[in-house]
């Protein structure tokens, strides 16, 4: 991202941790039952009354027995969310709030890289020398197409595998006698589609984004910023499990009519024989 938009990310981070963190008080304009804060919040009134007990949600204003929570707990509460959807842990989340407090920086805390996108990866580049590159690919001119393609770069003396589920897919694959030639040419011709579904969704996150933060005006309040940050954890994660079953979908259908197609094929001539 360009360092503006990393800037943007940064503040509205920072914002909504700020938000999440503050003590509660009487000037707080929401006042929300504990059903009602699940509801608005996306989660469970199981779940606050963990986070109660793990010490990440403030405690409650009491009225009587009734317990009322605000939009502190609402902010605090949704930032949570969005951290455990990206695969923190509580003792993770609890120790991020606690280091906010304390006044220490996103920065700090995640990285901006890592907390905008850092454990979304889903293949994490490998680096090794090159003979041992080169004995994984196990094909030279497989390997030479791959260093053009950019699955493999050549750094500093070393090969760094870029895409290591890629080529263990390959190599999974060659023990079939499909040789890498073909692979290579079919990951050339699916590429370019697949950047095609890519740009179609994340067209649609930004645009989304667009609405609701507009560059050089206000930030939006720190509800809707937490809001957003969740919104796009889950449509990411969301999107990626649509694509796959789509495509698991897709391909079971054409492999069944072609399975029918040969076997119709091999009836009729055996009835012609």
């Amino acid at each position: 991202m360009r360092r503006g938009s990393r800037d943007v990310v940064a503040t509205a981070v920072s914002q909504l941790f700020d938000a999440a963190v503050q003590p509660h008080g009487v000037e707080e304009s929401g006042e929300y039952r504990i059903e009602e804060l699940a509801r608005l919040a996306g989660t469970t009134t199981r779940n606050i009354r963990v986070y109660r007990d793990r010490g990440l949600l403030h405690p409650p204003l009491r009225v009587g027995r009734i317990a009322l929570f605000n939009d502190t707990h609402l902010t605090r509460l949704r930032l949570i969310t969005s951290l455990l959807d990206r695969g923190y842990n509580i003792s993770h989340v609890r120790e991020m709030l606690s280091a906010w407090e304390q006044g220490k920086g996103v920065g700090e805390i995640l990285g901006l890289e890592s907390a905008i996108a850092g454990s979304w990866a889903t293949e994490k580049p490998e680096r090794m020398s090159v003979a041992d590159a080169r004995r994984l690919v196990d094909d030279d001119p497989g390997f030479d197409r791959m260093v053009g393609l950019g699955v493999i770069k050549l750094e500093d003396g070393e090969a760094v595998i870029v895409r290591p589920k890629l080529i263990e897919a390959f190599n999974d694959i060659r023990q079939y006698g499909v040789g890498t030639d073909k692979l290579i040419d079919l990951h050339e011709r699916i590429g370019p589609l697949i950047d095609q579904i890519s740009g179609i969704l994340v067209q649609a996150g930004i645009e989304e984004v667009l609405h609701r933060i507009n560059p050089g005006a206000a930030l939006p309040p720190d509800t809707e910023i937490a809001e957003l940050i969740t919104m796009l954890v889950r449509f990411r994660t969301q999107a990626v499990s649509a694509v796959s079953a789509t495509l698991a979908f897709s391909i079971e259908s054409t492999i069944e009519s072609l399975v029918g197609e040969i076997l119709g094929d091999v009836i009729d001539k055996d009835s012609g024989a």
